[in-house]
C-alpha cells in the first residue's frame, strides 16, 4: 500500500493542533515553536504532493478511498485535481506566516487585564483550521467535504470571538462585546449556509444513491443518472448557497468586515486568504462538476451578483476609516472577480479565477499581516491616526506600498495576471459584464493610493513619530510573499501550468468551448 500523502498532509497539521494546546500553560514559547515546526512540516508534505503531481495525468491523483459508513454510501475519499493542489500548496504556505505574524498576539496582557489570552490555545486553533481547509481540497466525497467545511467554522469561532485586535486592548468591554458580535454573525451567516447545503446533499444522495464525486459525475456523464431539471437546480442553488456566503458573494458579505475588522491581522488573513477559498473553490469542483445544467441555467445571474460585489465592494472600501474593513472590503471585490471568471464559462475565466484565488491569498495576506503590524505599533485601525509613516519607518511603508498596488493590480505584480484573464475570459462571452466590472479596477487604485496617502505621506503626526520600523521576524512574514508577488506576476506559468488541465476538465464538464474570436476575413 502506498503511502497516504493526502491524509498525512492534513492528519500532520491536526495532531499538531492538539499536540499545542497540551504544552503546560508556563511552556508559551514551547507551544509557539511546535505550531511552527508543525506549520513547516505540513509545508514540506504540500511540496511533495506538488512534485507528485502530475499535470497531464489523471484528474484526480494521489487518491485515496476506505470504506468509512457503508450502510449510507459514505466513502473516506480524497483526491487533487490541479486546482485543488495549487490551493493545498497555497494553505500550506501562508500558514507559517501566519503563526510568525502573530507570535505574540495571544501573549498575556498587562496585569489586571479580564481578557485571558490562552496562547497554547490560539495556535492550536490556527492549525486545525489549516488541518480541515487542507482536507477540504483533498475530499472527493461530498458527505466528508460537508462535514470539514462546516467543522472549520468552530475554530474559527473562537479565533474570531477570543482573540481580538491589540487596538481594543484599552476597552475590554466593548472590545469584547464586538468580537463577540463578530464571531457570532460569522457562525450564523455560515450555518445557515451550510444547513441549506445539507438539504442539498441528502437530496443529493437520494438522487444519486451514493456521496462519491467521481462516481457521480461519470454516471451524468454517460447518461445513466438523469436528474430532473427542477431537482438539479434545486440542489445546484442547495449548494452553490452555502459557497456565496463563505466566499462571501454580495449580498451574503456583510458578516466578513465585521470578523475581519474585530480579528487579529494573522487571523484576518486566515479568514479571506485561506477559508474563504473553500468557497470559490467548491463552486469549481462540486456545481459546476455535479449541476452542469443548472450551472449554465444560473450564469446570468451569478455574474450579476458577482458584478455587484466588485463594484460595490470597491465603492465601500473607498469610503472606509478602518484600515482593516477597508481591506474586508477590498476582499469582497475581489471574490467578486474569482466568481465572474468561474462562471464566465470560459478556460481564460476560470484559469484566470483559480490563479486569482491564489494570488490574492498572497497579496492580502502581505498587504493584510503589514497593516497588522502598522496597527499594534500605533494602537489604532483609523487611518486618520497616522501621517508621514515613510519618513520614519520607510520598509514598512515601502511593503506596504507593495501589498497595496498588488491589491489594485499593477502589471508586474500577481494579481495582475489573474485579474487581466478573468476580465478577457468573460468578455469573450459577456461583453457588458466585463466591461462594468472594468470599473472596479479604477476603483482599486483609488481606494489603494488614498490609504497610502494618508497614512505615509505628509507631515509626521508626533503619535508616530517614534514609531520602530519593521523587526527581523516581521521582515522574514513580509519579503517571502513580496518576493512570489513579483515572481508570479512576471512568471506565472508554474501555476497555469498546473491548473490549467482542471480548467479543461471542467469545461468539458459543462460542455462549454471557448468562444471563437470574431475577426475580419481576410480580402
Amino acid at each position: 500500500m502506498s503511502f497516504p500523502l493526502l491524509t498525512a498532509t492534513a492528519a500532520l497539521p491536526a495532531i499538531g493542533a492538539i499536540a499545542t494546546a497540551a504544552v503546560p500553560a508556563a511552556r508559551r514559547t514551547a507551544a509557539k515553536w511546535l505550531a511552527l515546526l508543525v506549520s513547516l512540516a505540513t509545508l514540506a508534505l504540500a511540496i511533495a504532493v506538488l512534485v507528485r503531481f502530475d499535470p497531464d495525468g489523471a484528474r484526480y491523483q494521489l487518491t485515496e478511498s476506505h470504506a468509512w459508513i457503508a450502510d449510507f454510501g459514505v466513502r473516506y475519499e480524497l483526491g487533487v485535481d490541479g486546482i485543488g493542489v495549487a490551493l493545498l500548496a497555497l494553505t500550506a504556505l501562508l500558514i507559517p506566516f501566519i503563526i510568525l505574524a502573530g507570535w505574540h498576539d495571544a501573549d498575556p496582557l498587562e496585569t489586571g487585564s479580564k481578557r485571558w489570552r490562552p496562547t497554547q490555545g490560539f495556535f492550536a486553533l490556527i492549525l486545525a483550521v489549516e488541518a480541515m481547509v487542507i482536507i477540504s481540497f483533498e475530499a472527493t466525497d461530498v458527505f466528508l467535504f460537508y462535514i470539514f467545511f462546516e467543522a472549520m467554522l468552530i475554530p474559527m469561532y473562537f479565533l474570531i470571538g477570543g482573540f481580538g485586535d491589540r487596538a481594543h486592548a484599552g476597552s475590554d468591554e466593548k472590545a469584547a462585546a464586538q468580537r463577540s458580535y463578530a464571531a457570532v454573525k460569522f457562525l450564523l451567516y455560515n450555518l445557515v449556509g451550510g444547513l441549506i447545503m445539507l438539504a442539498a446533499v441528502i437530496g443529493l444522495y437520494v438522487v444519486a444513491g451514493n456521496f462519491s464525486l467521481q462516481a457521480i459525475a461519470e454516471a451524468r456523464a454517460n447518461g445513466s443518472l438523469d436528474m430532473a431539471t427542477n431537482t438539479e437546480r434545486w440542489l445546484f442553488l442547495g449548494f452553490f448557497f452555502a459557497f456565496a456566503v463563505k466566499a462571501p458573494l454580495w449580498p451574503l458579505h456583510t458578516w466578513l468586515p465585521n470578523a475581519m475588522g474585530e480579528a487579529t491581522a494573522p487571523v484576518a488573513v486566515l479568514i479571506t486568504a485561506v477559508v474563504d477559498k473553500v468557497g470559490t473553490f467548491a463552486m469549481l469542483r462540486f456545481c459546476l462538476q455535479l449541476f452542469p445544467e443548472a450551472s449554465k441555467w444560473a450564469t446570468p445571474v451569478i455574474l450579476v451578483l458577482a458584478v455587484i460585489s466588485i463594484i460595490y465592494g470597491a465603492l465601500l472600501a473607498v469610503g472606509q476609516r478602518d484600515i482593516k474593513r477597508l481591506v474586508a472590503y477590498a476582499s469582497i471585490s475581489h471574490f467578486g472577480f474569482i466568481i465572474m471568471g468561474i462562471f464566465a464559462m470560459t478556460s481564460q475565466g476560470q484559469s484566470g479565477a483559480t490563479l486569482y484565488m491564489v494570488n490574492h491569498g498572497i497579496s492580502t495576506a502581505a498587504l493584510m499581516l503589514v497593516a497588522g503590524f502598522l496597527i499594534s505599533r500605533r494602537g489604532s485601525r483609523l487611518i486618520a491616526d497616522y501621517g508621514g509613516v515613510q519618513k520614519v519607518a520607510p520598509v514598512l511603508a515601502g511593503t506596504f506600498l507593495i501589498g497595496g498596488l498588488a491589491t489594485l493590480s499593477l502589471p508586474g505584480l500577481a494579481p495582475f495576471v489573474s485579474e487581466f484573464l478573468v476580465l478577457v475570459g468573460t468578455f469573450a462571452r459577456y461583453q457588458a459584464i466585463g466591461i462594468i466590472a472594468t470599473f472596479g479596477i479604477v476603483l482599486a487604485a483609488l481606494y489603494t493610493l488614498v490609504l497610502y496617502q494618508r497614512t505615509m505621506t505628509g507631515p509626521v503626526k508626533p503619535e508616530v513619530s517614534a514609531m520602530p520600523d519593521l523587526r527581523a521576524r516581521e521582515l522574514l512574514v513580509v519579503a517571502p510573499l513580496v518576493v512570489l508577488l513579483i515572481f508570479l506576476g512576471v512568471y506565472p506559468k508554474p501555476v497555469t501550468d498546473i491548473v490549467n488541465p482542471a480548467v479543461k476538465s471542467t469545461m468539458s464538464d459543462v460542455h462549454k468551448k471557448d468562444p471563437k474570436p470574431e475577426v475580419e476575413a481576410a480580402k
